[in-house]
């Protein structure tokens, strides 16, 4: 058995080192639960806010053996646990990228995954640059695990793609907003059902963000999941989510066991979900370019406040 455990919050707009004490703090209290492997989510060092975000990025940015990366380091290494650190902004000369981190019981970075397929409607294209395409890993007593973040989980071949290089578990760091509350409860159980897949999803929880990490069984099921937003009037305050499971499971759960374990699925061709027909906004107008969320409006966001600039 493996013992998961998620942290949901609200990242601080602008504030990384705020962000980092909150984030260790969460690692120190799910390690004291008992967690094996701990997973933050998307772009907690710099919060995220589409209006600044270029900015409180390009503000938290780091290389990845910079302080912040060692500070995690020492996190992972003192608890002796796998912690996928979320994304976060990774300078590297003078390009910017989300980046996913993976640090093992020893402390060592042990994998990177930098964002495919960032998300334009809300201009992170105009921020960061893409990664490569799909990353996996190794982790003895679990076989091979595949990285995704948010957008990248939204194309089905992204997922297709980690099945075919082995991975049949994946972890997703997201910043998954409200507006598209319908694909998060479409798409990820889809993607878990379809390859054969445990999905172990990281999201923030506030504003314009969902919530609801959750982890979702080979099957499409959903095994736990945190709160989402709405759930309760109270302002959103950080959550953990902590469950143990067998992610060694026999495959054959997948598909109600129709297929053998170790079988191939047979491919088919893959259809678009089609946007509901809606006012000709800039989303709407990107999402006829392209691959994108419909999206619808969310609450603005309330807290954290954003730190104040002279």
């Amino acid at each position: 058995m493996t013992t998961i455990g998620i942290a949901q919050w609200l990242a601080a707009v602008g504030e990384p080192d705020r962000n980092l004490r909150d984030a260790l703090t969460l690692v120190d209290e799910l390690a004291r639960r008992g967690c094996d492997l701990i997973v933050l989510p998307e772009l907690w060092p710099c919060g995220y806010d589409p209006a600044t975000l270029a900015r409180d990025a390009r503000d938290a940015a780091e290389p990845l053996d910079g302080p912040r990366g060692r500070a995690l380091a020492a996190a992972a290494l003192a608890h002796e646990v796998w912690l996928f650190a979320g994304t976060v902004p990774e300078l590297d000369g003078n390009r910017l990228y989300n980046t996913a981190l993976v640090y093992g019981p020893d402390g060592a970075l042990r994998a990177t995954h930098r964002k495919t397929h960032l998300y334009f409607p809300l201009g992170e294209d105009t921020v960061f640059a893409a990664g490569d395409g799909p990353t996996v890993l190794e982790i003895d007593g679990l076989g091979t695990v595949g990285l995704s973040t948010c957008f990248d989980g939204d194309h089905p071949d992204f997922a297709r793609t980690l099945h075919d290089r082995g991975a049949r578990i994946v972890v997703s760091p997201c910043a998954y907003e409200v507006g598209a509350e319908s694909w998060w409860d479409l798409l990820y159980p889809a993607n878990a059902l379809a390859n054969g897949q445990w999905w172990i999803m990281a999201n923030q929880r506030g504003g314009d963000l969902l919530g609801a990490s959750r982890v979702i069984a080979p099957d499409g099921s959903i095994l736990a999941e945190l709160p989402r937003l709405g759930d309760d009037a109270r302002p959103p305050a950080p959550e953990t989510l902590v469950v143990s499971v067998d992610l060694q499971e026999d495959r054959s759960r997948a598909a109600g066991g129709r297929r053998p374990l170790g079988a191939r699925p047979v491919r088919r061709p893959l259809r678009a979900i089609p946007a509901r027909p809606r006012a000709a906004s800039a989303t709407t107008r990107a999402c006829e370019r392209g691959h994108a969320r419909p999206r619808r409006p969310a609450p603005r966001r309330s807290a954290p406040a954003r730190r104040a600039r002279a």
